[in-house]
């Protein structure tokens, strides 16, 4: 399958927005895109003009998002491209969108402390309660 992947360096400009559904773990944010260039005849860095993508994240990348990005913050994100077009109104916009598959804080702004998520397996959680069986609790009134 031809997919677009980008990888694109921002900031955050959004707080994450975690939602847990049926369908499992959910996370998107806003990330602010503003290349930057150097303007010979004034001799200094000028901004460009800013481009906004909403960025969305599935399942332990959504939960990591929600407690690890916060507005502002330096990112860089890799995924795949969705361009979308939609009437409104008679009007014609467009959104982009990146699904992604990885995401990081930007280590030439700043530095970053990684702590690794420790899955634990369901097996070898003990319960914490004890549950009767359906035929204790019916006898049981």
């Amino acid at each position: 399958m031809n997919e677009t992947l980008v990888t694109l360096v921002g900031n955050s400009a959004t707080p994450v927005d975690f939602r847990e559904t049926e369908a499992g773990a959910t996370a998107r944010f806003r990330l602010a895109v503003t290349p930057r260039r150097w303007d010979r005849e004034r001799q200094s860095w000028a901004d460009g003009r800013t481009s906004f993508y909403t960025v969305w994240a599935r399942r332990t990348l959504a939960a990591n998002l929600s407690g690890s990005v916060s507005v502002g913050e330096p990112l860089v994100v890799h995924g795949r491209l969705r361009v979308r077009e939609e009437e409104r109104d008679g009007v014609w916009k467009t959104s982009v969108d990146i699904d992604a598959v990885a995401v990081g804080h930007d280590l030439t702004r700043g530095t970053a402390a990684f702590r690794r998520v420790v899955r634990a397996d369901p097996a070898l959680i003990a319960p914490t309660h004890r549950q009767k069986p359906a035929t204790e609790m019916a006898s049981v009134s």
